[in-house]
């Protein structure tokens, strides 16, 4: 358990570029390098994150929940976002205390063609497993497609799975490997009573943001018209230049864009609000992948959902290749972006480099000005 939380917790400091970026980093970590999660259930699990609400954040609950059940799925959620929500508390801070936002462009130019290097290795890794068909590599290339069109992730991977009932079935139910494969069936979540001088204001920040996370679909990006629509022009709770300065604080952090909420809160109501914001944002999508966690041994079982998850696999590799044109696309401005994303890619996939060393060699290239 402590290694587990060790893990989320280095990813969550470490994961710049996004959910796909901390995918590519959970499946380094937990499927190539110790073995924790057999590929296909990775697999499974970034397709299911992608139902509802932050789905890097429903990756780690899903992992934790197959190594340690529910315990371990609630634990790993508050270790892989509690480095990047301190932080965000930090920048917060200063910017409501001084109005400024802290220059850190140059390092994040130099973080972003190692994370672009980081998910297509992922995308390799992920590809060269389950693309084992002539149907499936048109699968991963639909999916790649509309992903770069930036259609809805959970409907390409829905129609993906329609796809797989056309599919001659060639997998199994992943074994159960692993040290901590177990899981604990007496384990119960008690609620957490809210305390009776709860005030209104944070009573309204929680319901609030709980509404906003039941229509949290598709990714961070698709949720900014939403929270835009609810916090600047319904409840002018920021005002526009505000929210836009909250979404270049959340960038600035490694966590998810979803956490310009803890932003949001901050100036509400402090730590207590931004707590709150953050904690209401992601328990619909966390509440529902537990419920599918709980029921997933049974499900897979089943012909139909191995049907399902045999169209799901390749799509999950193409959507992640897509994420990989998309931020080349904003990201590189010189041909020397592009010789960096190929020198990290081969540390990374050539000579198995921790991407943390790599993230490192890029903020430090970033720090020097050697990207023009």
């Amino acid at each position: 358990m402590v290694s587990l939380l060790a893990t989320f917790l280095k990813i969550g400091s470490i994961g710049f570029g996004g959910g796909i970026a901390t995918i590519a980093l959970m499946e380094e970590d937990f499927v190539r390098r110790r073995h924790l999660i057999p590929l296909q259930e990775f697999v499974h699990g970034v397709g299911l994150g992608h139902l509802l609400g932050g789905f890097a954040v429903n990756v780690a609950v899903f992992i934790g929940y197959r190594l340690f059940g529910m315990t371990g799925a609630l634990l790993s959620a508050v270790a892989f976002i509690a480095p990047s929500f301190l932080l965000t508390l930090f920048l917060s801070n200063l910017y409501f205390r001084y109005h400024t936002i802290p220059a850190l462009q140059g390092i994040m130019a130099g973080l972003s063609p190692v994370v672009i290097a980081l998910v297509l290795s992922a995308a390799w890794s992920i590809g060269r497993r389950v693309l084992y068909s002539w149907p499936t590599v048109l699968i991963a290339i639909a999916a790649l497609v509309a992903g770069i069109s930036q259609l809805n992730a959970a409907l390409v991977l829905v129609a993906a799975g329609a796809v797989g009932f056309l599919l001659p079935l060639r997998m199994t139910p992943p074994k159960q490997s692993g040290p901590s494969r177990k899981i604990a069936k007496d384990t119960v979540v008690k609620s957490l009573s809210i305390a009776s001088s709860l005030s209104t204001s944070l009573l309204t920040i929680f319901t609030t943001f709980f509404k906003i996370g039941l229509v949290f679909f598709g990714g961070g990006f698709v949720l900014v018209p939403l929270l835009h629509s609810r916090l600047v022009t319904q409840l002018g709770w920021l005002k526009p230049h505000e929210f836009l300065d909250g979404l270049a604080i959340s960038n600035l952090t490694p966590g998810p864009i979803a956490l310009v909420v803890a932003f949001a809160g901050y100036h509400l109501a402090g730590i207590s609000g931004a707590l709150a914001a953050t904690v209401a944002l992601f328990a619909p999508g966390v509440l529902l992948v537990l419920a599918i966690s709980y029921q997933y041994n049974r499900f897979l079982r089943g012909r139909r959902t191995q049907h399902f998850l045999a169209g799901l696999n390749p799509a999950v590799a193409g959507l992640i290749l897509s994420a990989a044109f998309l931020l080349s696309r904003n990201a590189l401005v010189s041909w020397h972006g592009y010789v960096l994303i190929a020198f990290s890619f081969l540390l990374l996939a050539g000579l198995r480099w921790h991407p943390a060393f790599v993230l490192a060699v890029g903020a430090a290239v970033g720090y020097f000005q050697l990207l023009p």
